[in-house]
């Protein structure tokens, strides 16, 4: 339309001494004007990648919390300085008071390919852990990096440990600890700590911090007892100087023995249950909480349908071994023996499928050298019947050795772990993963090794999964200081068990099959993390063992000096069963009625028993909490409980109502016939920098600064903006120029002819 315009204007109706050649020229000059505003004005642009200064810029969140308020105050001066380093800084406060929802702050204010400071101790109480945070930064790839502050003041506090719950007569320890932070400057800080029980003072010592006073008490009547410790502490926070903790007694549970012998063992359980002696089982046992049998062949048992309908309705079983018992009491094959964890006989060399999952990230660069020695070592203690794969981890998962025979590929695959590079985050589901579709839908066990600074929430989700698939998880930690407890909770999720780097012998308890026999000195925990061998100290050694091997699914506990199972336990139905096959030449329990080894027969026992009150009627319990934590208040009883200040009982099962309550004020609260501890809150029960800090800073690549590294942090800044990077360059100014630029040319062209003569003014070209 625009060249018809144009075209019209110049030719038709032309009069003027110009010739065609000029009303040419005009035509494509004009042509080529309107073209140019054309396409300028449909805004033409280019993309092109080149090297970029970026836009630098800081974010500092700043920890204003009560756990931080005892460290030097660096954020202003810091901010400050970043700037005078020419680069902008945004400072926001993401934790004020008694809450620091650090990991909430950090994944909100991440930005991909971008950077986030923290001016924090990394103590989180509330929301996302920092784990998580780091996590989503890995996705965006952003970094987490911090300021390291130091405690400025003495800040102490409190806490107690022990039994929640016990019975009369039962001895129980406690350890009231002091911990908390020290300038410095300053040597040492010492307070005086005092316990009382039931408001009578039981210990006062003037101790450390981070140390502690151990004390144990021996209840004589039943209902909740109150254990409270105090510090005298001159510093910052009161409220977290104060520990209050309940302790429920209850009467001794009801226990049957059974035996035809006379063990030691009887009198032993008889100072801490009410147990009542048998021959046989008999047919009605609603009154007990569990049943014991010592040394009895099956077909002295007694009414064996009576005792599996027991089991299975919540009811608890140990049968402890002997001469007259498993392989030798006729236990194959009976109706005891189907609720048993162990099966009667030394159990085949059996091909289990297993993978190892080796975490080769920048976390564990430091130690990949120990990191393959835990592995090589590991790989050293199966047998060859095993089939073994390989699959490393960072944050991606890489098939490095295929699901194969041991034997004929040992050395190839010891090889395999020998080559193996670090680098890269950690994400320990990732290799979990990994691991797990290399079994497919095989069971078997996989063993994973890592330093386990990662989030355990994902990990542990998946494992819980591999556990109800057939698959078990060992952990084994390593480096320099292994994250045990995000490792532990991944091994307790899938059913497996946690080991140190030094512990990888255990492994050929479980998997050394015909040429990878197990030797020991005595009797070894194998499961540290369960309830009954946890805190348990083994010295003696009764030097028999029954011949049985561990079912598929149950727990193997502790072993004996060949690798025979010695404790063993899982659940039937509803009820727990356990059984103890180690025994003295004459048929005794030998060492372990003593101390230290007796702990393990008392969990045993109190494992199978489980809640002591199950039986009770018209009853309440609740757990301590903290200030602005839930608690729940669980009753028994025949009837809703009515008339309870601010609790509204709900049914949740037949004779079971509960109700839950959210404490604002510390102290002891009475509810029923019951009572729980309100603590202060988890705000002032952790100072100084944490470890999930400084897991943060590394697993995301990021940096941890001084208070005087301003000038680094703007660096950082400025390269992390930095780079080739996709930049977009618009072109319609230029186009807009160019038209003007020929408009101007062709006026001035003819303006010249006209001066020159060769043409007229009046030629007719407009």
């Amino acid at each position: 339309m625009a060249a018809l315009l144009a075209w019209a204007l110049i030719f038709r109706g032309a009069d003027g001494t110009a010739g065609g050649r000029s009303r040419r020229l005009l035509f494509a000059s004009r042509l080529l004007v309107v073209l140019c505003l054309v396409v300028a004005a449909a805004g033409p642009y280019t993309v092109t990648t080149r090297q970029t200064d970026g836009d630098p810029q800081v974010t500092l969140l700043v920890d204003d919390s009560d756990s931080a308020a005892v460290t030097e105050d660096v954020a202003s001066q810091l901010a400050a300085d970043i700037e005078d380093e020419g680069v902008p800084v945004t400072t926001s406060t993401v934790a004020r008071g008694d809450e620091s929802p650090i990991g909430d702050a950090v994944a909100a204010n991440l930005r991909p390919d971008g950077t986030v400071v923290l001016v924090s101790d990394g103590q989180v109480t509330s929301g996302r852990s920092l784990a998580s945070a780091t996590t989503l930064a890995r996705d965006l790839n952003a970094t987490v990096s911090a300021v390291g502050v130091e405690p400025t003041e003495t800040e102490q506090y409190v806490t107690v440990s022990g039994p929640s719950k016990t019975s009369v007569g039962v001895e129980n320890a406690f350890l009231a600890q002091v911990d908390g932070v020290v300038p410095d400057d300053v040597e040492t800080a010492t307070v005086e700590l005092a316990v009382e029980i039931d408001g009578e003072e039981v210990a006062r010592e003037t101790v450390n911090t981070t140390d502690g006073i151990e004390f144990s008490r021996t209840f004589e009547t039943t209902g909740t007892h109150r254990v409270t410790a105090r510090i005298d502490s001159d510093d910052r926070f009161e409220t977290n100087d104060v520990f209050r903790k309940t302790v429920r007694v209850v009467e001794p549970p009801r226990v049957l023995y059974v035996s035809r012998g006379d063990y030691p063992f009887r009198g032993y359980l008889s100072q801490l249950y009410d147990v009542e002696t048998a021959e046989a089982v008999p047919a009605d046992l609603s009154s007990y909480h569990a049943v014991v049998l010592q040394d009895v062949r099956a077909e002295d048992v007694g009414n064996t349908e009576s005792l599996q309908r027991f089991v299975i309705d919540g009811g608890g079983l140990l049968t402890v071994g002997g001469r007259n018992s498993f392989e030798n009491g006729g236990y194959d094959g009976s109706s005891l023996a189907s609720m048993l964890p162990v099966t009667t006989g030394e159990g085949a060399s059996q091909q289990t499928n297993l993978v190892f999952a080796i975490d080769v990230s920048g976390s564990a660069e430091s130690g990949m050298r120990v990191q393959k020695s835990v592995a090589l070592d590991a790989l050293d203690q199966l047998g060859d019947e095993n089939r073994v794969g390989i699959v490393g981890f960072n944050y991606r998962a890489y098939d490095v050795a295929p699901l194969r025979p041991l034997g004929p590929n040992r050395e190839s695959t010891a090889d395999l772990i020998r080559r193996l590079q670090s680098g890269g985050a950690t994400d320990i589901a990732v290799g979990l993963d990994g691991a797990a579709q290399q079994l497919g839908d095989r069971r078997g066990t996989i063993i994973l090794i890592s330093d386990g600074h990662d989030r355990f929430q994902d990990a542990a989700t998946l494992a819980d999964q591999l556990g109800r698939d057939g698959v078990s998880v060992i952990t084994i930690g390593t480096g320099p200081s292994p994250n045990e407890r995000t490792l532990r909770a991944i091994a307790r999720a899938s059913g497996g068990n946690y080991l140190r780097a030094d512990e990888t012998d255990r492994l050929r308890i479980l998997f050394g099959g015909s040429n990878r026999q197990y030797a020991g000195d005595g009797l070894t925990v194998v499961d540290q993390n369960d309830f009954v061998t946890a805190g348990v100290e083994l010295t003696a050694n009764p030097g028999s063992v029954n011949d049985v091997s561990v079912r598929s699914g149950a727990n193997f506990l502790v072993a004996a000096d060949d690798g025979t199972p010695a404790v063993a336990s899982w659940r039937y139905g509803l009820g727990r069963v356990a059984t103890v096959t180690a025994y003295a030449g004459d048929g005794t329990l030998d060492g372990l009625l003593q101390r230290p080894d007796s702990l393990l027969l008392t969990k045993t026992t109190n494992y199978v028993i489980g809640d002591p009150e199950r039986k009770a009627s018209g009853v309440a319990e609740a757990s301590d909490t903290r200030v602005g934590e839930p608690t729940t208040v669980v009753y028994r009883g025949g009837e809703r409980p009515r008339g309870v200040e601010e609790l509204s009982f709900s049914a949740v099962d037949t004779g079971v109502y509960e109700a839950t309550v959210v404490p604002t004020e510390t102290g002891y609260r009475d509810v029923l016939d019951t009572a729980f501890a309100v603590n202060y809150p988890v705000e002032y029960a952790g100072f100084g920098r944490s470890a999930a800090l400084e897991a943060a800073v590394s697993d995301s690549g990021g940096t941890m600064y001084g208070p005087n590294d301003a000038a680094e942090i703007a660096a950082s800044a400025r390269d992390n903006a930095a780079g080739v990077q996709p930049v977009r360059d618009d072109w319609a100014a230029a186009f807009v120029a160019a038209a003007f630029l020929l408009y101007l040319a062709e006026v001035l062209v003819r303006r010249l002819q006209v001066y020159r003569g060769r043409t007229q003014s009046e030629g007719g070209l407009i």
